[in-house]
Formats: structure tokens, C-alpha cells, sequence
């Protein structure tokens, strides 16, 4: 089995700014904005906390209104990592999971060509279309192993 792992992809404006018919709103470009050059991952609250600091007219209100926009033009994709919220980072072309660090919090992203075939294995013995896979793993990062001894 090979899986490799991967930092986020950066993307360009040009390339996160469709909006599917949305209005491009200064606010709009700055959340995705933050996203993106946040590596992803971030919650609600953490993104709030960093547009404010731009824009400090902008709602918590605003950020999830945005966020399930964007979730549903498929510019960004909402993951569960363990936690008792969830992130948000920029829609990649590629399937992706995620490692996460229960020591320092660290995400590891990796690609496992074997999810794929593992999804149209399980959709096709269940008669079942799958349209999203979410894997993530918990445990500890090489630093954090190093300082639980």
C-alpha cells in the first residue's frame, strides 16, 4: 500500500473566486482569502478571528452564512476531525485524508490511492453511490511521540 503525504495546495485567486452566479463581495474574497492562505483547517471561529483583524465590520454570522455557501458551490469542503467542531479548507480536485496530531493538533494531509478503490468496492457490493469519503487518522506526530518519552 503507498499513501503520500501532501501540504495543501495553494490556489490562486482566479482560481477560488467563481461564485456560481454568487455576488463577489469584498468580504466573499477575503474569507476564501484567509482559508487559503491559512493552509486549511481552520474552524469557524479561527477564521472569524483572523477577518476581523482585516475587516472588523464582519459577523460570525457572516462566516458560517459564507461557509455553507461555499460548501454548497463546492468551493470549500467541511471536515470532522475529532473534535467537537469542524473545519474548513478549499476543495482540492484530488481525494485527500487527513492525519491528525492529538499532542500538538497538527493535520497532516495524504493521499491513499487505495480509498478510491476501497469506495467503489464497498458502493458497488451495497448498490450504494458514495459522494463523499471522510478518513481521518489520530495519534501522535513524530515531535509529540519524542516528548511522551
Amino acid at each position: 500500500m503507498v499513501c503520500i503525504s501532501k501540504m495543501s495546495a495553494a490556489k490562486t485567486d482566479n482560481e477560488v473566486t467563481p461564485l456560481h452566479g454568487e455576488r463577489v463581495t469584498s468580504q466573499r474574497l477575503l474569507i476564501l482569502r484567509i482559508i487559503r492562505e491559512g493552509e486549511g483547517h481552520m474552524d469557524a471561529e479561527e477564521l472569524y478571528r483572523r477577518a476581523t483583524e482585516e475587516d472588523p465590520r464582519i459577523s460570525l454570522s457572516t462566516i458560517y452564512r459564507n461557509l455553507r455557501l461555499f460548501k454548497r458551490i463546492g468551493l470549500v469542503e467541511e471536515r470532522y476531525l475529532g473534535e467537537g467542531h469542524h473545519h474548513y479548507e478549499l476543495r482540492r480536485p484530488t481525494q485527500h485524508h487527513h492525519l491528525v496530531c492529538l499532542g500538538c493538533g497538527r493535520v497532516i494531509e495524504f493521499e491513499c490511492p487505495q480509498t478510491e478503490q476501497m469506495r467503489e468496492d464497498v458502493a458497488k457490493a451495497n448498490d450504494f453511490e458514495i459522494t463523499d469519503t471522510e478518513v481521518y487518522f489520530a495519534g501522535y506526530c513524530s515531535s509529540c511521540r519524542k516528548k511522551r518519552g
